[in-house]
């Protein structure tokens, strides 16, 4: 009976965690619209972080609360089901075109900022403080290339449906689906360590599985409806984005605010992030698209690695 309350709180939990980001994003976007910000900087910063929000909440919740496992697990496993379920999802639907800036940029920027975790895990198992100082310094220098590209990039004319919404009204969203986040991240660690506890799960596998998989919702509804509707075209780079954010925003936060334990066995799930970004690039350097075979692979390869950490 105790374990069938604790997977429906871990649902009531993620439905906190994407109904918040939902109301927080449309919150702080309606009101950086309201005062100007263009909407590509808004779409490339807040919106970018909203979808993050979730993976940021659980995994500073789960440092403070000693759950190292779900710490880490939840970013890393996150950015694995971002680019082989995710993707791989939106590529068998329909063929995904990538941005130029996404293909040389971003995607480089991702595999390098993933190994500087998995060096920074390697040596000394710690996330600490001074590996915090240093993702923010990189996240710092990614958000200056965010704000180039979105200064030189094609500026979009605001919609009327935002000049029309009350500013209290976007302030309350913003609020309200801030703490709902917050509220549901500390539901969610509470009812996963418990899961795991009572089933006997480490909290690596539940924090790589099915707590990545409830932090990647905002992701995985906004990149299968897209590619539904035939606007996927920029579902790679919000992804490779969210994956970004993921590392440097969340687990340099997370790692200020008390020194993260990076168990040895990340080290491999660091390399399988890798591995996923690296085929990422591959399956799309050549045709600027990510194609239906492709989208297959990465399902497949998704399949082989769950079996590694069910073995």
């Amino acid at each position: 009976m105790e374990i069938i309350l604790q997977i429906l709180l871990l649902a009531v939990g993620f439905l906190m965690l994407v109904k918040g980001a939902d109301w927080f994003v449309d919150g702080t976007a309606g009101i950086a619209s309201k005062f100007g910000i263009p909407q590509l900087v808004v779409g490339l910063t807040i919106v970018a972080m909203g979808t993050s929000a979730p993976e940021a909440a659980v995994s500073i919740t789960a440092a403070l609360k000693g759950n190292a496992g779900i710490a880490i697990g939840n970013v890393v496993g996150s950015n694995i089901l971002n680019i082989l379920i995710i993707l791989g999802l939106t590529g068998l639907i329909t063929s995904v075109a990538v941005q130029k800036s996404t293909l040389m940029v971003e995607i480089p920027f991702m595999l390098f900022v993933t190994v500087v975790l998995g060096v920074m895990g390697m040596f000394g198992n710690t996330v600490g403080r001074v590996e915090g100082i240093i993702l923010w310094i990189l996240f710092i220098i990614y958000l200056t290339y965010l704000f180039w590209l979105a200064k030189n990039g094609p500026q979009e004319e605001e919609s009327v449906n935002v000049k029309e919404k009350n500013v209290w009204k976007l302030l309350i969203s913003a609020v309200v689906g801030g703490v709902i986040v917050v509220w549901g991240s500390d539901v969610t660690v509470d009812a996963a360590t418990n899961i795991a506890n009572a089933v006997g799960l480490s909290e690596r596998f539940i924090g790589l599985t099915i707590v990545a998989l409830g932090t990647s919702l905002p992701e995985l509804v906004t990149s299968v409806t897209a590619a539904r509707k035939g606007n996927a075209d920029i579902a790679i780079g919000n992804i490779v984005g969210s994956n970004i954010f993921n590392i440097l925003f969340v687990i340099g936060t997370s790692s200020l605010i008390i020194p993260v334990i990076f168990e040895p066995s990340f080290i491999v799930d660091t390399t399988i992030a890798i591995l996923a970004g690296v085929l990422l690039w591959i399956s799309t350097y050549k045709k600027k698209m990510l194609t239906r075979p492709w989208g297959i692979v990465m399902l497949v390869a998704y399949a082989c690695y769950f079996v590694y950490l069910l073995v």
